[in-house]
């Protein structure tokens, strides 16, 4: 489980939940069990923690899963999959509604609202999407060990203020495998927002690492010559053009905290309402009475970052079947796309 955390202050360097440990076993090495090895090699780490993980397929040698009893020997290549998010204390089951959209034996994928936090932290001990699937769970899958699921199946995260389509996996198999998808980047990951100002192109592609900001430490911020951070690409394509706010699409091909957002900041088109990085104040538009009414009537409608996961596809764990999931946006930011629609309508044709 996640180790208790401030939800805003110490969110985690990228959306997905684990991270990619590789290593060449040196030419000289006596042959001995991968899990001692592993022990020598991995700080903190418990032999009974690399067993789960080699169990669990977490572990491959040269591209391959292996028992625990593999003996490593020179000039194997290691590549571990490790969990990035601490354990933590006990999480409450939460009778907490859940909007779930698609459920199989394996995995289900939730529609998470406006407003909710994906894991406890200090700042949220409850009330979080976990708080709630720990309860369903419970509820509908009593059998389950929740030692032998860590995070209640969580292999991704979203922001609070951001709405859409989340994957939970329902055994240890399955969140193995699908972990694996998201760190290797072959989940299939669409998001809508509405942005500041018009683009020149129709579509384009942001390459900037990102990481946190070395002043404030609750923004993330892009480092475009690599100079910190991780490595971070979005893909963006114009949908519509309303004048001052253009909707667009961006589809992920990483996963880094706030990519969307601090990506698009970094190209000059912040995210329409996003308080952290300057979308909620006029950014363009000639500032008179009626157009500033005007905006703080659609920040009114929309009071957080106008974005939305509207798309998660990948391949299914059991099947290996492709799967493709959509949402569509909620009422808040649908509301805001129409009003801007609308307005952008009256002022070409006045124009």
């Amino acid at each position: 489980m996640i180790k208790q955390r401030d939800a805003e202050d110490e969110l985690p360097e990228s959306e997905e939940l684990y991270e990619k440990l590789s290593m060449v076993v040196a030419r000289g090495q006596e042959p001995l069990r991968i899990d001692k090895f592993l022990m020598t090699r991995i700080e903190g780490a418990t032999r009974n923690k690399i067993q789960q993980g080699i169990e669990n397929e977490l572990v491959l040698v040269n591209e391959k899963p292996v028992k625990n009893n593999y003996k490593i020997k020179g000039g194997d290549r290691i590549i571990i999959y490790d969990s990035n998010s601490p354990e933590s204390s006990e999480i409450i089951p939460q009778n907490i509604p859940l909007d779930i959209v698609y459920e199989d034996d394996d995995l289900f994928i939730i529609n998470k609202p406006v407003g909710m936090v994906v894991h406890p932290g200090s700042g949220n001990p409850d009330g979080t999407l976990i708080n709630a699937i720990a309860y369903y769970l419970k509820t509908n899958c009593p059998a389950l060990d929740e030692n032998e699921l860590p995070r209640f199946g969580l292999v991704h995260r979203i922001d609070k203020n951001t709405s859409g389509l989340i994957v939970m996996a329902k055994t240890q198999k399955a969140m193995s495998d699908l972990a694996k998808q998201f760190f290797n980047h072959t989940v299939h990951r669409r998001y809508t927002a509405l942005v500041w100002g018009d683009f020149e192109q129709e579509e384009g592609t942001i390459v900037a690492h990102v990481g946190r900001h070395l002043r404030f430490r609750k923004l993330f911020t892009a480092y475009p010559d690599g100079d910190h951070g991780k490595d971070a690409i979005t893909h963006y394509k114009v949908l519509e053009r309303f004048n001052y706010v253009t909707l667009v699409e961006c589809r992920l091909e990483t996963g880094r905290t706030h990519q969307i957002r601090v990506h698009m900041q970094y190209i000059g088109h912040p995210l329409f309402s996003d308080e952290f990085y300057g979308g909620n104040r006029i950014v363009k538009g000639t500032i008179y009475t009626k157009y500033k009414q005007f905006v703080e009537n659609c920040f009114a409608i929309c009071p957080r970052q106008a974005l939305h996961a509207k798309e998660l596809g990948f391949i299914h764990p059991t099947t290996k079947l492709p799967v493709l999931f959509k949402s569509d946006p909620p009422e808040d930011m649908a509301l805001l796309i129409e009003k801007w629609r609308r307005y952008s309508q009256f002022k070409n044709a006045e124009g």
